[in-house]
């Protein structure tokens, strides 16, 4: 029996002859062929799902005269119900993974609903503000720089994997990103996205095209994205459009998903800013390869 005593119950308890013989127990202790009686089940195959039962610690028995009797424990099952329980909460965190996900599939629902034709989401706007820490010359390198921009520019449950960012108008995009967890880079390539720096002005604006790529290469559709850096008070406050253009029927997928990841991606610029976690880390630290793809179409 695995060492874990919750995985030890939970194997023991997936059967379903072995649950009946626990909910017989938890109205008393009985033996054994009272138990087989009552499952009606034989005798050899009850004695043997009672002899599972209790290696796993759910049950325990003691012999009286000719019979053996079985009881059952309450304690491994209140604490199987327990960790249960905190799997449970941790997965209906408020503002969570979860609840993002949900988000998203919502979205998801109605934006394929809409994919009718070519050019169904053409015209479609989303507006973020964000009021950054430090002062527009440090937030520009964080949009502009690849090696900065690579650590904030995917939502939470993705990162940056290869990434070309020309800062210069007619400047080449390139990005590359995978599953967040995937740090060897085996599982497959989650997406691309190609486009072509607009505008550069340095600490105040920024515009670019970018497009998604499809499972064949192809563009879901063209975000016109524009950046303004304002400087405040206290650090600089950001304002970013997006504007959809070129949208094909296959691009619900990608579009469903701009509000939530790119306020997510927004977020860990914020805190990349406030923590200074634009310094050199640990050296196990997975950084993105920022120099030119050897093929992109």
């Amino acid at each position: 029996m695995d060492d874990d005593p919750h995985l030890a119950a939970l194997t023991a308890l997936a059967d379903p002859a072995r649950w009946r013989l626990v909910g017989l127990l938890a109205e008393q202790p009985r033996s054994v062929g009272v138990l087989a009686q009552l499952a009606k089940a034989r005798q050899p195959q009850t004695t043997k799902h009672l002899q599972m039962l209790e290696r796993s610690g759910v049950v325990t028995s003691q012999r009286t005269g000719q019979r053996r009797i079985y009881v059952l424990k309450p304690g491994p099952l209140r604490d199987l119900a327990a960790a249960l329980g905190r799997l449970a909460d941790c997965a209906d965190e408020p503002g969570g993974p979860r609840a993002a996900f949900e988000r998203y599939g919502l979205t998801l629902d109605a934006e394929r609903l809409a994919a009718k034709d070519n050019g169904w989401a053409d015209g479609r706007s989303f507006r973020f503000h964000r009021s950054l820490s430090g002062r527009p010359e440090l937030v520009w390198r964080h949009l502009a720089e690849a090696d900065l921009l690579a650590r904030w520019w995917t939502p939470d449950d993705l990162r940056v994997s290869k990434l070309v960012f020309e800062a210069r108008p007619g400047g080449r995009i390139f990005q590359e990103y995978r599953d967040a967890e995937d740090i060897d880079g085996s599982a497959a390539v989650a997406g691309r996205a190609e486009g072509v720096v607009e505008e550069a002005r340095p600490g105040a604006h920024l515009a670019y095209r970018l497009s998604p790529r499809l499972p064949d290469e192809s563009p879901a559709f063209t975000a016109h994205i524009c950046m303004d850096l304002r400087p405040t008070a206290s650090g600089t406050d950001l304002d970013v459009h997006w504007r959809i253009t070129d949208s094909t029927i296959d691009s619900p997928d990608f579009v469903a998903g701009i509000e939530i990841g790119y306020g997510q991606s927004l977020d860990k610029l914020a805190a990349a800013l406030t923590e200074g976690a634009h310094a050199t880390g640990d050296p196990t630290d997975h950084t993105p390869d920022t120099t030119e793809p050897r093929s992109a179409t």
